[in-house]
């Protein structure tokens, strides 16, 4: 059977750099090949260019006290270095507006290097500490990942594909996703969160075998 994932995700996001490192990590375990579509989602599309810090940012969205907040990112330090993935928080970590990535990600898919892209943009985000809406740091990660400068310096001094990313963020919230990561299975059965390798594992195996249950 054919695997098609879609994967929800936002490059603010840290779970999302867990899910998708414990995705791609199940399927070299089981060896099934899938087509992984990567699907826009921003966390916080009225975050302005300048950013926020993150420790008040949590504070004020989520209610958390800074205990639990310093808890929840230990927790996701520790994860993303099982999977070899670097968190480097630290009392001046900012989140930022993530809308032009999602533009360069959605022309990365086209050029068939969305993963690519997605992972540089992660490491950007979370491992170099640089803001995903500046536009010279957005072409450092298109550099790391193989692309074409000068086609992504274009679709930055644009709203090209803005459109398109708007389109993809309305089906998918209209689709009952309003949290990430959210991977879909042949557009049939949902995972959510920064699960392990093993619980994607599973779910792949019992999909291309057909033990799926129903959604």
């Amino acid at each position: 059977m054919q695997l098609r994932i879609d994967f929800v995700s936002d490059v603010a996001c840290p779970w999302c750099v867990v899910g998708l490192r414990s995705l791609l990590n199940a399927l070299d375990e089981t060896g099934v090949e899938a087509e992984i579509h990567l699907q826009p989602f921003e966390l916080n599309p009225d975050m302005a260019p300048e950013g926020e810090n993150t420790a008040e940012h949590v504070a004020k969205k989520y209610g958390s006290t800074p205990e639990r907040s310093l808890a929840a990112r230990e927790a996701i330090k520790s994860h993303g270095a099982a999977l070899g993935f670097t968190f480097n928080y630290g009392s001046e970590s900012r989140i930022w507006n993530t809308f032009d990535a999602h533009r360069l990600l959605h022309w990365a898919g086209l050029e068939g290097h969305g993963l690519a892209l997605k992972q540089a943009l992660f490491k950007l985000n979370f491992t170099d500490q640089r803001s995903t809406s500046d536009h010279a740091a957005l072409i450092d990660a298109v550099r790391e990942a193989g692309l074409d400068v000068a086609r992504a310096q274009a679709i930055l001094a644009t709203d090209e594909f803005a459109a398109e990313v708007r389109h993809a963020e309305q089906f998918w919230r209209s689709n009952g996703i309003n949290a990430v990561p959210s991977a879909i299975f042949n557009q049939r059965w949902l995972i959510q969160g920064g699960q392990p390798p093993e619980v994607f594992a599973q779910v792949i195996r019992d999909v291309v075998s057909g033990k799926a249950k129903e959604a």
